[in-house]
């Protein structure tokens, strides 16, 4: 079993609740989607192919415990699902941040689920697998990746008509350069509402150009 692989890296994780924590990242090759801000281009092709034995060897070699398996879109590839069980079999935090287009029921429990709601502004809101929503569990997260307030209004409802804040964490997470992060931390504050500012912290520390942090 192998998958294409566009990079592994060790870094500091950028986003979601564990945010400023160090990982294993491994962004796989290829996606369906093509959303305007898109900061991953990179990704859409290319790669190397490497087998799931040797992925998972490569994680244990890494300084932590942790790993984010990302894109991309992970899920398009059929191997991404036994990797997921073999790095929680190995013992490791197994992360998947999924841009929410395909299902995700079938991921194995033990993994942490990131899923990365399409607002408008992204063009690509109409690939959203709605039924997604109802297959949350408490360990898992969901991302809303906003370019302006329209899609911050937008969110909001999602969250509403959804219950989401009684399931999972919802993260706010503003498009760099585009929507400053004080503006977006006033438009939660607004809203009453238990959302979380995601900033892309490794856009802060690095270049925000910069590959493989």
């Amino acid at each position: 079993m192998s998958l294409q692989v566009c990079e592994t890296f060790y870094s500091i994780m950028g986003e979601s609740t564990l945010a400023g924590v160090p990982a294993w990242f491994i962004r796989l090759t290829g996606c369906n989607l093509r959303c305007a801000y898109c900061d991953t281009t990179y990704a859409y092709e290319g790669g190397q192919e490497r087998s799931i034995a040797a992925l998972v060897a490569q994680a244990q070699a890494s300084p932590g415990r942790i790993v984010l398996v990302t894109g991309g879109e992970p899920l398009l590839q059929g191997d991404t699902l036994p990797l997921l069980s073999r790095l929680a079999e190995a013992g490791f935090d197994v992360n998947l941040e999924t841009n929410g287009s395909l299902p995700i029921q079938q991921v194995d429990p033990r993994v942490r689920r990131i899923l990365d709601l399409k607002c408008p502004s992204s063009g690509m809101d109409r690939h959203n697998h709605w039924p997604n929503l109802e297959a949350l569990t408490p360990r898992d997260e969901v991302k809303f990746v906003v370019s302006d307030y329209q899609d911050f209004f937008w969110a909001l409802e999602v969250v509403k008509k959804h219950d989401l804040l009684a399931r999972v964490p919802a993260l706010i997470s503003p498009v760099f350069g585009s929507v400053p992060a004080r503006e977006a931390a006033s438009w939660i504050l607004q809203s009453r509402l238990p959302l979380r500012l995601n900033l892309q912290l490794h856009k802060y520390i690095w270049d925000p150009e910069a590959r493989g942090v």
